[in-house]
């Protein structure tokens, strides 16, 4: 049930977003990232603790942030791209990288535990 429960919690920080009167689509770049950076961080920590325990995890997490950060900012300049050509401001805040970014990453990794778990029952 992590998985979900984590999912939900990706959508806590659009509250201090809603707060500060920013909408969603603002931060869309950032919310891709941390979905395929953490995303595929999670996959790599998976595959590693299979092989290897803790360890293993703790290995394939930190080889997989490092892979993934510049996979992930592909994805991130591509929307952010899409975005500006469809008029949506893309301004950078730091509320707006931080809480879009904290939104991806606990959307990907519960995407990612949620599947994994799926698969395993």
């Amino acid at each position: 049930m992590i998985g979900p429960a984590l999912i939900a919690l990706g959508f806590l920080p659009w509250i201090p977003l809603a707060l500060a009167k920013r909408k969603i689509n603002t931060v869309a770049a950032d919310i891709v990232f941390g979905t395929i950076d953490t995303g595929i961080l999670g996959i790599a920590a998976l595959i590693g603790a299979s092989f290897a325990g803790v360890l293993g995890a703790i290995v394939g997490g930190a080889a997989g942030d490092a892979i993934t950060d510049a996979f992930a900012g592909l994805f991130k300049g591509k929307v952010a791209e899409v975005l500006k050509r469809r008029g949506i401001e893309q301004a950078r805040t730091p509320l707006g990288s931080s809480m879009g970014k904290m939104s991806g990453c606990l959307f990907g990794i519960g995407i990612v535990l949620t599947i994994a778990w799926s698969l395993i029952r």
